[in-house]
C-alpha cells in the first residue's frame, strides 16, 4: 500500500483559477503594483485566504525582497537583548516585514558563520548587535547587504550605527556613588581581547568612563578595575575577587545588570548584604533589575528605543543604499534602587 501523498503547495495558479481572474493579475495584488483595481483586489485577497496561499520566501527574493530581516543577538542569555529585539519588531509591526534571529555566541567565527547564512538566505538587511567582528568584516556584510550595527561605537560610511553614550553613562553611576559617600569604588569590566576594536566596545567605553569620573572626583587613587566577562559568572568571579582584597570596596559598579546579578550572588555567599555591606550599581536597566527582591541601581540606556532607531535606519537604507550613514546615539539614565545607600560607618 502505497503512503498518502504529501499535501501539494497552493501555487498563484491555484489562486488564479480560484478568483477567475489572470496570473497577472494575482501578481500585481500581490507586488500592490498600479493596475489592479478595488474589486479585484478584493476578490484575488479573497482567494488567497480561502485557499491558504503563502508566497515563497525564494520567489519574492527574485522579485527583489523576501521581506525578512536578520537580527544577530551575541549572547541569547542576557536579558538586555530582548529589549533591543522588542523595539525593532515593535518599529516593523506595520510593515511586511518578519524578523529572523541568528546567535553570535560573543564569536568572530560564529557571527561570521550566522551572518553569511542570513547573507545567502536573501534577507533584505541585517541588524547586528554588539557584534565583535573586525570592521573590515563589518565594512565587507555593509557591501553585501543593507546593514546597522547596534551597541557599537564608530563612524562608517557603510553602515549606519545606534549606540549609548557609555561614557556618561558610567559617570552617572559612579557619580551616584560618590554621592552618597563612597570612595572604594571597584568597576567589573568586559576583558576585552583584541585591542583593534577595543575603541568602539561599549565595555571598553564603560570602563573609561568609570576611569575618568573617579580622577574627575578625586578618586584617582581608589580606582579598582576587574577584568572578566558581561555573564553571571564573570560577576561572581569578579565580587570574589574584590571580597579577597585587604581593604574591600564599600561599591561595585557592574558593567552590565547581568554581571550585577553574578555580584549579588557572590556577597550573599560571603556572608554579606546588599546594600548595608555592599553597594552595587548595573548597567541596562533590564526587566529583573526592577524586581522587589532585586531592586537594582542601574542605567538606562533605552534598549528598545535603540531596536526602534536600528529598524527604522535600516527600512531607510533598504529604499536608498547610497544614503550617507547616519550615527544615532542616545542619552542614558541613571535609575536608582535599594542596592545602593551610603556606606557603613
Amino acid at each position: 500500500m502505497k503512503p498518502p501523498a504529501a499535501p501539494r503547495r497552493v501555487t498563484i495558479v491555484d489562486v488564479a483559477r480560484h478568483a477567475q481572474v489572470s496570473t497577472t493579475a494575482v501578481s500585481k495584488v500581490l507586488r500592490n503594483a498600479y493596475g489592479a483595481s478595488p474589486e479585484m483586489r478584493a476578490k484575488v485577497r479573497r482567494a488567497i485566504d480561502e485557499l491558504g496561499y503563502r508566497p515563497l520566501a525564494a520567489a519574492r527574493a527574485l522579485r527583489g525582497r523576501t521581506y525578512t530581516i536578520g537580527v544577530m543577538l551575541p549572547d541569547i542569555r542576557n536579558p538586555f537583548f530582548p529589549e533591543i529585539l522588542d523595539g525593532v519588531t515593535g518599529c516593523l509591526g506595520d510593515t511586511e516585514y518578519q524578523v529572523l534571529l541568528g546567535p553570535g555566541c560573543n564569536g568572530e567565527k560564529e557571527e561570521t558563520r550566522v551572518t553569511e547564512a542570513m547573507i545567502d538566505r536573501g534577507m533584505d538587511g541585517l541588524v547586528l548587535v554588539a557584534p565583535v567582528s573586525s570592521r573590515v568584516r563589518l565594512e565587507h556584510i555593509a557591501s553585501v547587504v543593507p546593514t546597522v550595527v547596534v551597541g557599537r561605537h564608530g563612524r562608517s560610511p557603510a553602515y549606519d550605527t545606534v549606540t549609548n553614550d557609555d561614557v556618561a553613562g558610567a559617570a552617572l553611576v559612579v557619580g551616584h556613588l560618590a554621592g552618597l559617600g563612597h570612595r572604594r569604588i571597584a568597576h567589573i569590566e568586559h576583558h576585552e581581547t583584541d585591542p583593534t576594536r577595543s575603541a568602539e566596545m561599549p565595555n571598553a567605553r564603560r570602563a573609561d568612563g568609570y576611569r575618568q569620573a573617579m580622577r574627575d572626583l578625586g578618586l584617582a587613587e581608589e580606582i579598582d578595575v576587574v577584568s572578566t566577562s558581561y555573564t553571571q559568572r564573570g560577576g561572581h568571579q569578579g565580587a570574589q575577587e574584590l571580597l579577597a582584597r585587604p581593604e574591600r570596596p564599600t561599591a561595585v559598579f557592574a558593567g552590565a545588570d547581568i554581571v550585577a546579578m553574578g555580584v549579588l550572588e557572590a556577597v550573599a555567599e560571603a556572608g554579606l548584604s546588599v546594600p548595608d555591606d555592599l553597594s552595587v550599581a548595573g548597567y541596562d536597566n533590564t526587566t529583573f533589575s526592577a524586581l522587589g527582591p532585586i531592586s537594582l541601581t542601574s542605567v538606562d540606556q533605552s534598549g528598545r528605543e535603540m531596536g526602534r532607531n536600528a529598524a527604522r535606519l535600516l527600512l531607510e537604507r533598504i529604499t536608498d543604499r547610497s544614503k550617507p550613514s547616519v550615527q544615532v546615539t542616545l542619552s542614558p539614565e541613571l535609575v536608582a534602587r535599594r542596592s545602593t545607600l551610603p556606606p557603613p560607618a
